[in-house]
Order: structure tokens, then sequence, then C-alpha cells
């Protein structure tokens, strides 16, 4: 890790992770209303992290869903766990019913949790099998199934 003088590690590069793939940072409780209540149809909220299981497959497991999936959460945002504390501990309030958990996934349609992909379903896992879930939560909540069934009656 790089540290710089007196602030502690840098984490910019853990953010880019994130952010190269269009997730948007939400860093004030602010944000974290802002999107709860303006982004709608579904919505992908990362809880970022600092430790390895982030590092070696959240994140790159977010980035393998992303090129894979057919479907695709119309809004991604993320909040950044022991470093934007009341950020997180905000968007944590949105989905009170499941414990805290970092890294994780919540996922949103219309501002209410429809699945939740914990830290224990990330670590000691791989980074394919990490976007597997992911892209089952995105085809699961999508609306598709719903609009190809309409079209079939």
């Amino acid at each position: 890790m790089q540290f710089g003088f007196g602030m502690g590690p840098d984490t910019s590069w853990m953010r880019e992770e994130l952010t190269q793939f269009g997730v948007e940072e939400l860093k004030t409780t602010d944000d974290v209303d802002r999107a709860m209540k303006e982004y709608k149809g579904t919505m992908l909220l990362v809880v970022n992290s600092v430790c390895g299981c982030a590092a070696g497959n959240a994140r790159p497991g977010l980035g393998i869903a992303l090129e894979s999936a057919e479907t695709k959460p119309d809004h991604m945002v993320t909040v950044f766990a022991g470093q934007d504390k009341e950020a997180t501990a905000h968007a944590r309030a949105y989905f009170s019913e499941y414990p805290p958990s970092s890294p994780s996934f919540a996922y949103f349609v219309d501002g209410e949790i429809k699945a939740l992909i914990p830290r224990h379903r990330i670590e000691g896992r791989t980074k394919e099998q990490v976007a597997n879930d992911l892209v089952m939560v995105f085809d699961a909540f999508s609306g598709k199934k719903e609009e190809e069934e309409k079209t079939t009656e």
C-alpha cells in the first residue's frame, strides 16, 4: 500500500477500479439520499473496501459481469467502507434488514432493496463466481422477463 504523509493508505486506485466502469462515488449522506430518491429503475450499490477480497474478487468480478451481462443496472453507485464512513452508514440504512458487510453489492429496483451479495459470497470465491452472481441478479430483476411474458400473451 502507498502511504501519504500522515494520511494513511492511498485508496484512489481502489476507487478508480470502480469508477472506470462508470460507477458513481457517493461520498456524503446527501449524495446517498440524492441517488436513492432520483435514480429510478435498477441500481447497483457497491460497498467498496480496502480488503483483499474486494481487490481480488469484488471489483474485478463487477468488471467481468459488466462485460458479459446482456442486462446491466440503469445506475451504479458506490460508497467506500472505512473511508467515507458517514455515507456508508447512511447507505446501509437503506437496507438495514441485512447486517453490515463489506465488500458487498446491494441491488435496488425503484429504491427498494431486491438482492444483496454479502462478503461471505465474495470472500474465498473467484472473481468469475462473483461475476456470475452479479449477472444472475441483473437478469432476475431486469424486468425483461415480465416484458417478454406480456408480448407472448
